[in-house]
């Protein structure tokens, strides 16, 4: 008869898990030395939880509303980064306008048609490019050949240059400009490269006959009308009678040649002006347009009430929420409200009209 000793023995311990529920322990012990006695004992484990499908469906449900609710703060905060960037771009444009007339003793003309300060020959040529020098463009500026008018010759090669100062980053993702529609003398023309953009604009002054129903006494004509930029001007900042901190010269006009209405693109309406940064006839007066930007200069009883932000294609426009950013003479930049009166604004788009601006 074999003997017992150094069988296994079996042993049970009541316990308790994790989650504070009842289990039972098992374990055996043995000798080693015994190879008769080997009794087979199963341990049964216990059921592992997991989620169930109503308990995963509720916490993605709450990571859905989580996002919702952080996207529109996440989408404030680029928007505000953007506009902060658009207008350090306004402030380098300010200074580069300052040392230009501080080198030349005058403001560059809104667009050159004729022999003046930075135009020895008297070609079509924009303010962007006598610019250059003074925004750390000088070797494009080197590229840029001013015995030629802006269309001729390599300048358009030039053109297609990219200069990140003369664009907004709020203006969504643009199409290559690959031709411009004639604009005389300018002819149509097709392009070997991409013009390269421009989303800050010149703004030459108001339209009398546009600006003037808006009011209760008629108040602009030819000798008051302009801003401190416009076709051939030779103005000195001294010339702004109306004060250096209360005139616009730089407006935004974001996108062009590409036509927006509001904040939609309408890709089969031609536009011949603001065709890129070299473009000389670009810049404009402001009329006044409907809000729906299917007009522009009909006055108040054709209900061309809005200052900006309508139409993009010879009225100031942003891509910014709710205005846009305005370069002054003095060199300050301001935020003003889409909202505004358009007499107001009409009152900041002119150097000697003698207008009193209240508050915006």
């Amino acid at each position: 008869m074999l003997a017992n000793v150094g069988c296994p023995i079996f042993s049970t311990r009541l316990s308790r898990d994790l989650t504070g529920q009842p289990t039972r322990l098992a374990w055996v012990t043995a000798d080693p030395r015994n190879t008769v006695c080997a009794p087979r004992v199963q341990v049964k484990a216990r059921p592992r939880r997991a989620f169930t499908l109503v308990e995963l469906l509720v916490v993605i449900g709450i990571i859905g509303i989580l996002v919702s609710l952080l996207l529109p703060a996440i989408q404030a905060a680029r928007e505000a980064g953007r506009r902060s960037s658009c207008q350090n771009n306004l402030r380098q444009i300010g200074l580069a306008l300052h040392n230009f007339a501080d080198v030349n003793e005058a403001l560059p003309a809104s667009g050159w048609t004729r022999i003046g300060p930075g135009n020895p020959t008297g070609k079509y040529v924009g303010w962007r490019p006598l610019t250059l020098p003074y925004i750390e463009q000088e070797n494009v500026r080197k590229l840029y050949d001013f015995n030629l008018n802006w269309w001729e010759g390599t300048n358009p090669t030039v053109a297609a240059v990219p200069v990140k100062i003369y664009q907004c980053p709020s203006v969504p993702t643009r199409a290559d400009v690959m031709s411009a529609v004639a604009h005389p003398p300018r002819p149509a023309m097709t392009f070997a490269n991409p013009i390269a953009p421009a989303d800050y604009e010149a703004i030459m002054g108001v339209r009398p006959t546009s600006i003037n129903p808006h009011l209760s006494t008629p108040i602009y004509n030819y000798g008051n009308r302009f801003s401190v930029m416009h076709r051939n001007s030779r103005n000195r900042i001294s010339d702004v009678i109306d004060g250096t901190s209360s005139t616009i010269m730089v407006v935004e006009c974001g996108a062009r040649p590409l036509v927006y209405r509001e904040r939609r693109a309408v890709p089969n309406v031609a536009n011949d002006q603001g065709i890129g940064w070299a473009d000389s006839e670009g810049p404009f007066s402001l009329d006044g347009s409907r809000a729906d930007g299917t007009a522009e200069g009909c006055g108040p009883s054709g209900g061309c009430t809005a200052a900006m932000n309508a139409k993009n294609d010879n009225e100031p426009y942003s891509f910014h929420v709710g205005g846009g950013n305005f370069l002054y003479v003095d060199g300050h930049v301001q935020f003003v409200q889409e909202t505004i009166d358009i007499a107001t604004f009409a009152a900041l788009c002119t150097r000697n009209a003698g207008e009193v601006v209240g508050d915006y």
